[in-house]
């Protein structure tokens, strides 16, 4: 193999991107990219491009997951807290009416977009739908 063929195949194979660190910096609601400019425009809609370093951020396709895995881990905080409250106190039904509706609706709406900001970060770092910037778009 000569040096041209090296160089396109290095071009072909871009550095691997840190996948914990953009999962973690989506999770913050930050760029996957630079970790400073902010993922949100508003409250779970992505920005088109990251404030500080430019990204483009608009390639993401988060879909179901976010809210899927939002269920499944306040399914899996609320539900044991519910059982462990009425096996242990057996409170009246009109507490459990009171705390774990509004328990429930809080922790989704805390973890939601924290978790699409991770899925964001996530599919950047895996180079998915776009984020390679070698796609072109239809």
């Amino acid at each position: 193999m000569d040096m041209t063929d090296t160089r396109i195949y290095e071009a072909a194979d871009p550095a691997p991107r840190p996948a914990l660190a953009s999962i973690l910096r989506g999770f913050g609601g930050r760029c996957p990219a630079c970790g400073r400019g902010g993922l949100f425009r508003k409250f779970l809609k992505v920005a088109d491009n990251c404030p500080d370093c430019g990204e483009e951020l608009h390639h993401h396709q988060a879909d179901d997951a976010p809210p899927y895995f939002t269920i499944m881990i306040v399914g899996h905080i609320v539900v044991p807290m519910m059982l462990w409250l009425e096996l242990e106190y057996l409170p009246p039904l009109w507490v459990h009416a009171a705390i774990w509706p509004a328990l429930t609706l809080l922790l989704s709406l805390w973890f939601l977009p924290r978790i699409k900001g991770a899925v964001v970060g996530w599919q950047w770092a895996l180079r998915m739908h776009g984020f390679d910037g070698n796609a072109h778009e239809d």
